[in-house]
């Protein structure tokens, strides 16, 4: 079968499916989309398939390909972890912003927003942890192959890092109400790492009250959240004695990201 072939034979999005195929063949998308004559052979043929029937199914093509780029880091990915998203960018973006000289990221899954704050501060101290020990091998994993010197520590939430203070604190904790509907187009993603509670602020109410014990006065908490939460949000860190509180909207204009310093 010829490029063009398999292509049609899919059944997923175009885009997807060319991702798909240069991961089998080791062609570049440019060569796909160049060459849709080129006859495939029979052993690049299944494996794309079974790569298009999966993708077919549901599972997100991050899995399939075991990796993802986030803030120009190619990142290793497995359903240990969440998939990492480009609205978090503006995440780091607001923590390197800050300069700190020591941040602790708080449910670092891939360990995406850590190792991007280190790229670009590699003098910073930064710290990671996590309740699951397998996403906490997957961001150890990113660490190593990234050659970025990052302390990853396991635990819930603040364990980890007793008596600890930090410049930066900075979360992307789980915020999906349980029982949403969209949680229904995520089957293949940790429910521990999506689901918030009843709605879907259990996660922002352990920060507001844990973090100010670990942040250094001037120290900034930093947290992604979903749309429409952002006044929910700024008022638990307002109760819990946080100052200078603010929301930042994300490429689409929707408040993503909000903070407070202590």
């Amino acid at each position: 079968m010829t490029i063009e072939e398999v292509l049609r034979a899919s059944g997923i999005d175009a885009r997807e499916a060319r991702l798909l195929l240069s991961a089998a063949t080791g062609f570049s998308e440019a060569s796909v989309l160049a060459h849709p004559e080129k006859e495939l052979l029979e052993k690049e043929k299944c494996l794309f398939l079974a790569m298009a029937a999966r993708r077919a199914a549901g599972e997100p093509v991050a899995y399939i390909l075991g990796h993802k780029e986030f803030y120009g880091l190619a990142l290793a990915v497995d359903p240990a972890v969440l998939i990492p998203r480009p609205e978090t960018e503006l995440l780091v973006d607001l923590a390197l912003a800050r300069e700190p000289k020591s941040v602790l990221d708080v449910g670092t899954g891939s360990g995406a927003i850590a190792l991007a704050i280190k790229r670009h501060r590699p003098q910073a101290r930064v710290v990671a942890t996590d309740a699951s020990a397998a996403a906490l091998e997957v961001a150890r994993r990113n660490a190593v192959r990234l050659n970025l010197e990052i302390e990853l520590r396991h635990g819930r939430w603040f364990e980890p890092v007793a008596g600890e203070r930090f410049e930066a604190i900075i979360s992307n904790p789980p915020y999906v109400v349980i029982g949403d509907p969209h949680l229904a187009a995520l089957p293949y993603e940790p429910r521990i790492a999506l689901l918030g509670g009843a709605d879907g602020l259990d996660g922002f109410r352990v920060l507001a009250r844990e973090a100010p014990a670990h942040l250094l006065p001037g120290g900034w908490l930093l947290v992604e959240h979903g749309e429409g939460q952002h006044e929910a949000v700024r008022g638990l860190l307002e109760a819990a004695g946080l100052e200078t509180t603010e929301s930042w909207p994300d490429l689409a204009g929707i408040p993503r990201v909000s903070g407070g310093k202590l």
